[in-house]
């Protein structure tokens, strides 16, 4: 993507200077435009990029982490094993000294009292320090076994977050590889309306076709020209082959108070909202878009592109978005499940 965004600026470039001595000043700056507009794809591209990367390397911290938790459990259990090892030799030479005496003790059953009672208070011992070492053995044999048990746990947490982070890798590049297919395809729809106040861009994961109130409206109107009709029934073709894709209208106006005359319309909101709603509908007609993927809303004169109270700034400013958003709920799915 970013090698796309840098050879489109080449070729900008070089566009621009060909035609620098043979055009007019008007389409001259209307090039240079576009390069502005593709240099700024560029760097919006390198901080989606970065982004990801920061995200990517949490994940992969992660792991290194729980690789290094598994290492020193690995230690563990193998320290364990080695006393496991020591405290079983130690029970066998326990046991064979405990048949030795008592051999001895049935040999001198019958013989001297003093001496068999010496004997049978030393088996005692014996017995008594066996059954100890046996208490030992069994409890870090419990001991092996848990430690065990939380090293396969700690395997397995480290195999789903690695399948998680490769899923999550997977939808990015998939997400990715439609956006760029889908800005494709729009501009290439409404190539014939770029003089008209119509631009599409990429920004924040999102397709923004932006069309300024010359293109769609009258003044203080919310019916579509036709012009502005034809450029949306356009737009509504390449959303009908791509249901993936979630539709947010967004109308917006200068700063210019409205001027009610007690109809439908009392301020800049309800106008906003009426042409949101206008194009929402001509989306809708004859077309076989889900009007579950759409959504209307109003700004006003709240989010502007040039907050300047300049008569070109409010120009800009009067338009409407048609956000495109790729459908996210698996990413969010795998990324809930952390």
């Amino acid at each position: 993507m970013v090698l796309k965004g840098r050879l489109l600026w080449f070729v900008a470039l070089g566009w621009l200077g060909l035609v620098t001595s043979c055009v007019s000043t008007k389409q001259f700056n209307d090039l240079k435009a576009k390069h502005e507009q593709l240099q700024e794809e560029r760097d919006l591209l390198k901080m989606e990029n970065e982004q990801l990367t920061v995200e990517r390397n949490e994940l992969s911290y992660q792991v290194e982490q729980l690789k290094k938790q598994i290492e020193a459990m690995r230690k563990d259990s193998a320290k364990l094993a080695a006393e496991l090892q020591d405290l079983q030799y130690k029970y066998a030479q326990l046991s064979r000294d405990y048949k030795t005496l008592k051999i001895a003790q049935d040999e001198l059953v019958r013989g001297n009292v003093k001496e068999t009672r010496r004997l049978l208070e030393e088996l005692q011992r014996t017995q008594s320090d066996l059954q100890e070492k046996e208490d030992a053995l069994r409890k870090f044999e419990r001991s092996l076994t848990a430690q065990q048990a939380e090293l396969e746990k700690l395997r397995y947490e480290m195999d789903q977050r690695n399948r998680r982070l490769r899923e999550m890798e997977q939808i990015v590049r998939a997400k990715d590889s439609v956006l760029t297919a889908l800005k494709r395809k729009v501009s290439d729809a409404l190539l014939g309306f770029r003089d008209e106040g119509l631009t599409v861009t990429r920004r924040n994961g999102k397709i923004y076709v932006s069309m300024e109130e010359k293109l769609l409206f009258k003044t203080g109107s919310w019916q579509v020209d036709p012009r502005g009709r034809e450029a949306l029934k356009k737009l509504a073709k390449v959303l009908e082959k791509n249901p993936d894709i979630n539709i947010m209208i967004e109308g917006h106006t200068d700063n210019v108070p409205y001027i009610s005359h007690g109809g439908q319309i009392r301020d800049n909101w309800d106008l906003s909202v009426k042409r949101a709603t206008s194009v929402v509908r001509i989306l809708l007609e004859d077309s076989n878009i889900d009007p579950r993927r759409l959504t209307a809303a109003g700004r006003g004169e709240y989010l502007p592109v040039d907050p300047a109270n300049t008569p070109e700034a409010r120009r800009k400013n009067r338009r409407t978005e048609i956000i495109l958003t790729p459908n996210l709920d698996e990413l969010y799915e795998i990324i809930d499940n952390q």
